[in-house]
């Protein structure tokens, strides 16, 4: 087995913690102001990372097509955080907000896996998708 688990936890944290500072930002600016400023504290942090690779001479092969995709999930997750501005805005608490949203991206994602890239899914991971559609649904009747 790879060490993913700890990388993707840490990944899991740093998401926890873009959800809650959107939570707490959204009462106090506009949701592109919020978007645009996120967007630019991220790519400056992108772009420091970029150049420490390019300083300890990694080579950085690039293609259209990952290009093009990047830009995509670009455009994705620049949508997603105004309209998680928005969310938030309207009052919904972090608690079923951030689990809705997040849990929603899961399943269409594990969706677009299964129709798009053909992935295979077995019963356990079926078991868990409906479980997420359960929670989901159990969040958002409470608002």
């Amino acid at each position: 087995m790879n060490n993913w688990l700890p990388l993707a936890l840490l990944t899991a944290l740093c998401l926890a913690l873009y959800n809650f500072f959107i939570k707490l930002a959204a009462d106090h600016l506009p949701p592109a102001v919020g978007a645009v400023v996120l967007q630019l504290v991220a790519a400056a942090l992108g772009a420091a990372w970029l150049l420490r690779l390019k300083l300890q001479g990694q080579p950085l092969a690039l293609s259209g097509r990952g290009l093009a995709l990047a830009a995509l999930a670009g455009l994705g997750v620049g949508l997603a955080e105004i309209l998680t501005f928005v969310v938030f805005q309207r009052g919904v608490p972090a608690s079923v907000g951030t689990p809705v949203i997040v849990g929603g991206s899961v399943l269409l994602t594990a969706l677009l896996g299964l129709a798009v890239l053909r992935e295979a899914l077995s019963w356990p991971q079926l078991g868990g998708l409906v479980l997420v559609v359960a929670g989901i649904a159990l969040l958002a009747r409470g608002h």
